[in-house]
């Protein structure tokens, strides 16, 4: 799945014949409510736009409003237009019809939770949880139930849209270095930096201030009871830091960052102010897939790579400013709260 190439366009609404759409696929297992159809068939109210995938003219959401528009006798509906593939468009309906719209039962629910993991295993039982409205426990315990747990091999992405390793190695790691560091950051600092939970944040300024290494407990036993000299209670060891941009830090996944950034246009602070318009601009330009980033290299001129390449680092410094100033904001907000 690449939900990087899926979005909706928000701003153009169509008419479409009737006849050419058709309903599958949805996330309801009993089918359409003829009641609930005939209610809107019957509303004085225009239909709003109806959601339809562009590749296959299915729809996404508002079958419902489909049929109550066959019932007035129309040859037309509003529609908007989703580009993506079949995994992001179930995710879409889903999404959709528990925001709004007729309900999906607990059992719809149940079973869009299942299908989502399936197809997303790399997201996070609370992201499942939220997309699909099932609290994130009957997640995990659907998940527990599927083969091999429907796990993704590294980590997972949450709500946030922060990727966190499941074994916590990287994390840990991260959070050693963060203390040695800074031995003054609080705990809750630590772990929004690191990725990891504040818990696992008090576990790694333990070991590092009983003189054990902050990723395996049995190395620290084995370090104490072997009597290693120049390492004693109240003293961190100096964690080995690996070099390179890539390895500093997890990194959220290609695939789910337009997904995130999606979120975020849905959120009034950003989108009606003139900042946070320009912010949602700039982010929504580094959405596109590694692949349309190489081909985008591979078709600067030869008598430009110099100068694109200095730009290039140039607004990357600027990205890390923002992302370190937007840090230091929050880890200061949350301390005085």
């Amino acid at each position: 799945m690449e939900p990087g190439q899926s979005q909706v366009d928000l701003h153009t609404v169509v008419d479409v014949e009737i006849s050419a759409l058709s309903v599958s696929d949805s996330p309801r297992i009993a089918g359409e409510n003829q009641e609930h159809i005939e209610l809107l068939a019957a509303a004085d109210a225009p239909l709003p736009p109806i959601i339809v995938h562009r590749g296959t003219l299915r729809v996404i959401d508002g079958a419902h409003r489909l049929r109550a528009a066959e019932r007035r006798g129309q040859d037309t509906i509003p529609v908007r237009f989703f580009d993506g593939d079949d995994a992001d468009a179930f995710v879409l309906a889903v999404e959709s019809n528990t925001t709004h719209g007729l309900p999906l039962t607990k059992a719809d629910r149940k079973s869009a939770a299942e299908r989502i993991i399936a197809s997303h295993p790399i997201w996070s039982n609370r992201m499942i949880a939220s997309i699909t409205g099932v609290a994130p426990a009957t997640v995990a315990k659907v998940r527990r139930r599927m083969p091999g747990g429907a796990t993704a091999e590294r980590g997972r992405v949450g709500q946030d849209g922060r990727f966190r390793p499941l074994d916590g190695t990287e994390g840990r790691k991260l959070a050693g270095e963060l203390i040695t560091e800074n031995p003054g950051l609080s705990l809750r600092q630590i772990a929004r930096q690191t990725g990891i939970s504040p818990e696992t944040a008090r576990d790694v300024r333990n070991r590092l201030l009983r003189g054990e290494d902050p990723l395996l407990a049995e190395r620290g036993a084995r370090g104490k009871r072997g009597g290693h000299q120049g390492r004693g209670p109240g003293r961190c060891p100096a964690p080995r830091r690996e070099t390179g941009s890539t390895a500093a830090r997890p990194r959220m996944p290609a695939a789910d960052r337009r997904r995130v950034v999606n979120r975020l246009k849905g959120d009034p602070a950003l989108r009606y102010s003139d900042t946070g318009r320009t912010l949602l601009r700039l982010l929504g330009i580094h959405t596109v897939s590694a692949e349309e980033w190489e081909k985008i290299t591979a078709g600067i001129p030869q008598n430009h790579r110099r100068t694109v390449a200095q730009l290039a680092r140039t607004y990357a410094d600027n990205w890390s400013e923002l992302a370190q100033h937007a840090a230091e904001r929050d880890a200061a907000e949350s301390v005085g709260a």
